[in-house]
């Protein structure tokens, strides 16, 4: 792992919460573990197994019985009656802090390492939203260059709500093709007072801009869809699909639960082939909407592909309710603990674990092209969570780095535990 390490002077010149945050922040070479009896999801159900991880990846599975290769300075963790799963991807946060729809006041700070980390989290994509102005494509991009610094694996959606999109290159295929870390365009808003109303000859070009610098890269090459309250939900997508040779999967909708009918539209899209993504948000009695583990049995059981689900937390971003003005009278903020707290709910409803994780893991890691990720699996990468009997998380490595042992928080961003100076 490399990691930024502050010099000496600037080490001693902070106060000690930061100084403490620059040793858990600091170049490591993590020593080789072993991890026994323990019940693995991967996201399929294994039973029990050993797991031994070095470099960053997951190196060897064995069954309880089989004898692990022999490792100078191997530790061993014992998790019986614990259960592993892949580290949870979240395809949507607002890694910089989103809001603005109130007032600068109303902008949300940035969202800090070990808020992904505690609630599971282990890869994020970072994605600009209303406030595609003061919020920029630079710090969208600094922002997950930090975090990789830091331990956790991160990508990016370029562009915002609006049309033109805010880019670095001038266009979102060379961002796509040159700045690594974004792997397609979003959240662009549709059926949205706060969206550019773009045109559907606008909406094509995006897509297919999108699409192509997917095929040039390998990269993802999706178009992910900011989704109103508004009348025409889903149509500019399903015009897209009847009228032009895009292919389904470059559209992935977000939100599709905010509306009971929307949830309907893009059940019928998920037929048709794309994915669609649920957002884990807090939802009023009475309101029409569904909630993330509704949404997640509605889709199910409906008989739609059961791979086509993803499910975000919208970590960051701002929740508003607006009136019938269109100004912002309420809000709350989006937490990543929210995919695990739907997954607790899923369970506590009856579901099988290998059943509800897909949709935080191994759907989004293969939509997004994430290789590596969402899988437990010889060779994929060292991101996993291993949770207590509750359900609850105990342990939590990142890139083979551990990130919290036993409920223990040993690694958090390089700011988080700064106060502000008093007077």
């Amino acid at each position: 792992e490399h990691f930024l390490v502050p010099d000496e002077g600037l080490s001693q010149a902070l106060p000690l919460e930061c100084r403490m945050s620059i040793r858990h922040t600091s170049a490591s070479n993590p020593a080789p573990t072993l991890i026994r009896n323990v019940s693995v999801f991967a996201p399929e159900a294994l039973g029990l197994r050993q797991l031994l991880i070095g470099g960053g990846k997951l190196l060897w599975v064995g069954s309880p019985e089989d004898a692990a290769p022999s490792i100078a300075g191997l530790e061993v963790l014992d998790a019986s009656g614990k259960r592993l799963i892949p580290g949870l991807i979240d395809g949507h946060a607002h890694v910089t802090g989103g809001g603005g729809e109130g007032g600068f006041a109303t902008r949300v700070p940035p969202v800090p390492l070990s808020r992904f980390t505690a609630a599971g989290v282990t890869t994020v994509v970072g994605v600009l939203g209303t406030d595609d102005l003061a919020r920029t494509p630079g710090e969208l991009l600094a922002s997950v260059y930090a975090l990789r610094e830091q331990g956790l694996s991160a990508f990016a959606w370029c562009g915002g709500y609006h049309l033109p999109p805010v880019t670095l290159t001038g266009s979102v295929r060379g961002d796509i093709v040159y700045l690594d870390p974004v792997i397609g365009v979003g959240e662009l808003a549709i059926s949205d007072h706060r969206s550019s109303q773009p045109t559907f000859d606008e909406f094509l070009r995006v897509a297919s801009d999108t699409h192509v610098a997917g095929l040039m890269t390998g990269k993802a090459g999706v178009l992910h869809l900011h989704l109103g309250n508004g009348a025409r939900g889903l149509e500019l997508v399903r015009r897209a699909l009847d009228e032009t040779e895009l292919p389904a999967q470059v559209f992935h909708p977000t939100h599709i639960n905010r509306r009971k009918a929307l949830f309907e539209e893009a059940l019928a899209l998920a037929r048709r082939g794309c994915t669609v993504d649920i957002t884990a948000f807090p939802v009023d009695e009475g309101e029409d909407a569904w909630s993330a583990a509704d949404g997640w049995e509605r889709y199910h059981s409906a008989g739609a592909p059961a791979e086509r689900l993803t499910i975000s937390s919208d970590a960051g971003g701002c929740l508003p309710t607006f009136d019938h003005d269109g100004r912002m009278c309420r809000m709350d903020v989006g937490s990543a603990h929210a995919l695990l707290d739907t997954v607790r709910e899923l369970l506590a409803r009856g579901h099988a674990l290998e059943t509800v994780l897909p949709a935080f893991t191994s759907n989004i890691a293969r939509h997004l092209r994430l290789a590596g990720k969402g899988e437990i699996a010889v060779g994929a990468d060292a991101d996993l969570v291993i949770l207590d009997a509750a359900g609850n998380v105990s342990d939590v490595m990142a890139q083979g780095v551990w990130h919290i042992r036993d409920g223990e928080l040993l690694r958090v961003g390089l700011f988080e535990n700064a106060q502000a100076d008093r007077i």
